[in-house]
C-alpha cells in the first residue's frame, strides 16, 4: 500500500508500463479474512493508494474475485508479460501466492515476487543446527549478526501507463466500510495511508524516540511509535523505519537517542520474530505450539467474556484498556499484555476467544504478531511468560498509570477519585466515593472477580493439567 521502497513496483518500472492492481476475495477459503476494524483501515488505505496513483497519472485497478485467476485473465487481457508481487507470510496468504503463481505459468505469464514487508526473511535465519528457532534473544541476535537491511528505495516520481485500462470496481462496491459509522473515534485517531505512515514516524522520531526505553510501557502517555497498523498494511517499510531510525539516533552509543534506537529497533525485532514462528509453525494461530496446553481446563463464561470485551470487569485498569481498543481500534501494548492476563488467567477464559475479539477489533490485527501476544501471554507459545506468571490489574495500573490519567480518560466516570483509588475503587472509604459521584454497582461494577482467588484458581488449573499429562 506505498510508492516508497515498494520493491516490486522498482522491478516493474525496469519492465515497461505498470498496471497497478487490487485484489480482495472475500469468497475464498481464507479463514482469516480482515477483521472490522481492519478492513475500516483498508478502505482508506486503497483510497489513499489510489489518490497517490492517480498523482502520478497512473491508477488503481480493483478487482473482486478468486486472484489467481483474476490476475491470469487481466495479465493475458491486457498483454502483460509479467505478475509482480511482494511477499505475505500468513499460511493462507502464501497458499494464495502459490496458486497465482501456478496460474500465470499455465498462462505463460512471469510471477516473481519480492520481499518487502519485513527486514530479515524467516526462512533465512536459523540456529547453528539449521532449525528455525523458539526464543527471541538468539533470534535476534542471529538477525543483528546479519547483513544489514539495504537502504530503502525511492518513490517514482512518475508510472508509465499501458495502452489501454480494464474495468475497476468502485472501491465502495468492495462494502469495507461499515453500513452504521461505529468508527468515528477510529477516524479521529488514525490517518491511514502512506502519509499518515510518514508523518506518524517524524512525529515519534521528533517526540518519543529519545525517551523510549524508558517511556514505552506508559499508556498514560504517547510514548510509543503507533507505526503497528502502517506496518501491517505496507503503508510504511520496515526498511525505512529501520535507517530512519539509526540516522535520527547517530553514532553516540552513551546517548538517550541511542539507548532509545536501540529498544525501538528490538521491538522491530519482535515483529520480525512473529513472522518467524507463523512461518515455521503455522499451525499457531489456532493450537498452542506447546502441546501440552491444548487440554488445559478452560472455562465457559458467556456473561464475563461479553463483560471483559465491553470493558466492564470492575478493574479500572483493564476497562480502560477494552474501552480503548473499542474506540480507536488499538490498545497499548503493556495494557494488551494486561487484559490478555486478566481473560486468561483471572477469568479462565481460552486465549483464542480473545484473540478472535483482538482480530476484529484492532486496525493493526496481524496474525503473526497476534497469535505471539497471545500466545505469549497464555503461557503456550515460544519464549513464553510461564503460566504462573500473572498480572495484578491493581499493581500494574499503580506502576504503569500512576497518576491515574488513563483511566481518567477512558472510564470517566471514576475521573473524580483521587489518585490513591482510582484503580481499585472498590478499597476506597464510603465518603470518597460518595465525594466522586460513584455508585459501585451502578455507575461502575465492582470486580467481576476477587484478583487473589482467580490467581489461585488459575495455578490450581495448571497443576491440574500437569497431573494429567
Amino acid at each position: 500500500m506505498r510508492l516508497d521502497d515498494n520493491p516490486a513496483l522498482q522491478a516493474a518500472l525496469k519492465r515497461g508500463a505498470v498496471l497497478p492492481v487490487y485484489v480482495w476475495a472475500p469468497e475464498t477459503e481464507n479463514r482469516w479474512l480482515p477483521g472490522a476494524a481492519s478492513r475500516w483501515w483498508l478502505h482508506h488505505s486503497l483510497e489513499r493508494l489510489a489518490a497517490s496513483l492517480e498523482h502520478l497519472r497512473s491508477r488503481l485497478v480493483i478487482i473482486r474475485g478468486d486472484p489467481a485467476s483474476a490476475l491470469a485473465l487481466t495479465a493475458r487481457e491486457t498483454g502483460a508479460a509479467s505478475v509482480l508481487w511482494n511477499r505475505r507470510y500468513e499460511p493462507e496468504e502464501a497458499a494464495v501466492e502459490q496458486r497465482v503463481s501456478r496460474a500465470l505459468a499455465d498462462a505463460g505469464i512471469r510471477g516473481e515476487s519480492f520481499a518487502g514487508s519485513l527486514l530479515f526473511d524467516p526462512d533465512g535465519v536459523r540456529t547453528t543446527q539449521g532449525q528455525p528457532f523458539k526464543v527471541f534473544t538468539p533470534f535476534w541476535r542471529a538477525c543483528l549478526a546479519l547483513v544489514a537491511p539495504p537502504g530503502s528505495l525511492p518513490a517514482p516520481r512518475e508510472l508509465p501507463a499501458p495502452d489501454s485500462w480494464p474495468p475497476s470496481l468502485p472501491l465502495g462496491e468492495l462494502g469495507l466500510s461499515p453500513r452504521i459509522d461505529w468508527a468515528e473515534g477510529i477516524r479521529d485517531a488514525w490517518a491511514p495511508g502512506e502519509a499518515g505512515a510518514v508523518a506518524a514516524l517524524d512525529e515519534f522520531l521528533a517526540r518519543s524516540a529519545d525517551s523510549y526505553a524508558s517511556g514505552r510501557n506508559r499508556p498514560d502517555t504517547r510514548g510509543t511509535s503507533r507505526l503497528s497498523p502502517h506496518l501491517h498494511f505496507g503503508e510504511i517499510s520496515p526498511r525505512r523505519v529501520w535507517h530512519d531510525t539509526l540516522r535520527h539516533a547517530g553514532p553516540d552509543d552513551r546517548s538517550g537517542a541511542k539507548r532509545g534506537a536501540d529498544e525501538f529497533l528490538r521491538q522491530m525485532g519482535w515483529r520480525e520474530f512473529a513472522y518467524h514462528l507463523l512461518r515455521h509453525q503455522p499451525h499457531t494461530p489456532e493450537s498452542p505450539l506447546r502441546p501440552e496446553f491444548a487440554d488445559f481446563p478452560w472455562r465457559e463464561d458467556p456473561g464475563a467474556l461479553d463483560a471483559w470485551r465491553e470493558g466492564r470487569i470492575g478493574y479500572p485498569f483493564v476497562d480502560a484498556g477494552m474501552r480503548e481498543l473499542w474506540t480507536t481500534g488499538w490498545m497499548h501494548n503493556r495494557v494488551r499484555m494486561v487484559v490478555a492476563s486478566f481473560l486468561i488467567k483471572d477469568l479462565l477464559i481460552d486465549w483464542r476467544e480473545g484473540a478472535k475479539w483482538f482480530w476484529d477489533t484492532l486496525v493493526d490485527a496481524d496474525l503473526a504478531n497476534n497469535t505471539l501476544g497471545w500466545q505469549w501471554v497464555a503461557g503456550c507459545g515460544a519464549d513464553a511468560a510461564p503460566f504462573f506468571r500473572i498480572f495484578n490489574p491493581v499493581l500494574q495500573g499503580e506502576k504503569f498509570d500512576p497518576g491515574g490519567a488513563y483511566v481518567r480518560r477512558w472510564v470517566p466516570e471514576l475521573r473524580s477519585l483521587p489518585d490513591r483509588w482510582i484503580h481499585r475503587p472498590w478499597e476506597a472509604p464510603g465518603s470518597v466515593i460518595e465525594r466522586a459521584g460513584v455508585v459501585l454497582g451502578k455507575t461502575y461494577p465492582r470486580p467481576i472477580v476477587d484478583h487473589a482467588f482467580a490467581r489461585d484458581r488459575a495455578l490450581d488449573s495448571l497443576a491440574l493439567l500437569r497431573k494429567k499429562q
